[in-house]
């Protein structure tokens, strides 16, 4: 559904993305996930033929480079920032989206009607996007990047800064898009959305660092993860352990990163006993994406 070749784009003396190769299968889910200045929107943006790249080329559903303009009928785009307008009610905001892509009034309100159900906003059709909660106003740029029925949605971290509940909602509405055939690109912050993903990719500093299946990319973290909790709340209690490679305190348990766990438990419980700290419990836990991730990152700053 979408290829590119070699993908570069630069900013002045920044390049934001550089020869990136990405093939995203039909009807699937694919997750871009990458730090803040990555280059996730500059490149979803090329895809979308919002930007010019630099070099390489981008083939959509099945159309080349040169052949952009048809590739568009099948794409549906939702930018990172709400961008419809807040003075105009939801369905004038529909409205105002279908024109540009001259829908006839009839199939607008069909369509509408259809999106409007799926999405829960069919009861606030009269009320002004300014007046909408942040979940809404997503659902509400969801619908408009819908109503020409795209065989590919593009997403640029549709739930950030909404709440938990209504980025439930919002990827339970991706589902049942994804489930009807529809292949959804979407870029999260979010590591547990990254899980819910088919394939995932990790971009950092413009280029693709890892690629893979959530589940192969955890098989490929390469270290063995600990989780300590003891009657303690020093976030460096473990730091200094010789067995230890990296520790991340989450307030009430210690994620503790090691190669051998039974060196790494033996250390551990030594170390607790010599300072009289109650250990609780000690146990071996699969990788979380977000461990991958972090692991990928500082191999970056390393």
């Amino acid at each position: 559904m979408i290829i590119t070749s070699d993908l570069s784009k630069s900013f002045g003396q920044v390049q934001a993305v550089k020869q990136v190769n990405l093939h995203v299968k039909e009807g699937t889910i694919f997750g871009l996930v990458g730090p803040d200045g990555a280059g996730k929107t500059t490149l979803l943006r090329m895809i979308c033929g919002l930007i010019t790249p630099d070099e390489g080329v981008v083939s959509l559903a099945g159309y080349s480079a040169g052949e952009m303009e048809q590739a568009k009928e099948n794409l549906g785009y939702m930018p990172q920032r709400f961008s419809l307008y807040g003075d105009l009610t939801i369905m004038e905001n529909i409205d105002f989206f279908a024109a540009m892509y001259k829908l006839d009034k009839h199939t607008v309100m069909e369509r509408a009607d259809e999106i409007l159900s799926l999405t829960n906003l069919s009861d606030f059709k009269q009320r002004l996007a300014d007046n909408l909660s942040g979940g809404m106003k997503q659902k509400l740029a969801l619908t408009c990047a819908l109503i020409t029925r795209p065989r590919l949605l593009v997403l640029d971290e549709p739930t950030y800064g909404v709440d938990p509940e209504s980025r439930k909602e919002f990827w339970k509405i991706l589902y049942s898009l994804n489930r009807e055939g529809m292949t959804v690109m979407v870029s999260t912050a979010y590591m547990d959305e990254a899980e819910l993903c088919n394939q995932v990719a990790f971009i950092n500093e413009g280029r693709i660092k890892a690629n893979d299946s959530p589940a192969g990319l955890r098989k490929s973290f390469g270290h063995r993860i600990l989780e300590v909790r003891a009657v303690v709340r020093d976030p460096y209690i473990l730091n200094d352990l010789l067995p230890v490679l990296d520790v991340s305190f989450f307030g009430y348990k210690y994620q503790v990163v090691v190669d051998d766990v039974l060196d790494a438990t033996e250390a551990i419980v030594k170390h607790l006993e010599g300072k009289n700290i109650t250990l609780v419990s000690i146990n071996e836990v699969s990788p979380s994406m977000e461990d991958v991730f972090v692991l990928l990152a500082e191999k970056e700053v390393v």
